[in-house]
């Protein structure tokens, strides 16, 4: 079932790149106490991930938090050093956390998992975007497949 308004965030065990390498934490821990903007996306150095729904977030991180965001973070199914060299490559940062979903458990425990297969891009994430606060899902904007109109950026900083 695909998470709603109103919905607690599944607790699922992803990872970031730390200074000192991988390091786990939890998607509970990541949203307590706080506004998280939480966007997911098929893919790391994919076409519109990297031209335009990762730029966007990137650029607005300024305005996220004077919105009273408190972190913004990215998620992929991809692993955790992928997501750090695309990070790198794409200027991140500290304005957006990039974070490895590499098995898919959270997507696929928000109901926002896709099949990719019949391309040979295994399970991903389905593009979205939301807002959780304290752990509680207050907005979520999920694309249509192919469609890039609802998730990015200046569409969710304007639903704020």
């Amino acid at each position: 079932m695909t998470l709603k308004i109103g919905d607690k965030v599944p607790n699922i065990t992803m990872m970031t790149m730390g200074e000192d390498g991988p390091r786990t934490m939890s998607s509970a821990d990541l949203c307590a106490g706080q506004r998280v903007v939480l966007f997911g996306l098929p893919g790391a150095f994919t076409p519109t991930c990297s031209a335009r729904h990762l730029p966007g977030y990137v650029e607005q991180a300024d305005a996220f938090r004077a919105k009273g965001i408190g972190v913004i973070a990215c998620l992929s199914v991809n692993d955790v050093y992928v997501m750090d060299a695309w990070g790198r490559q794409q200027g991140v940062g500290d304005k957006v956390l990039m974070v490895a979903d590499g098995n898919g458990d959270f997507a696929h425990a928000a109901g926002l998992a896709a099949d990719m297969t019949a391309r040979g891009f295994g399970w991903r994430s389905q593009r979205y975007a939301m807002v959780v606060d304290d752990g509680v899902v207050k907005l979520l904007n999920v694309e249509k497949p192919g469609e890039f109109v609802v998730s990015d950026a200046q569409t969710i900083l304007a639903l704020l």
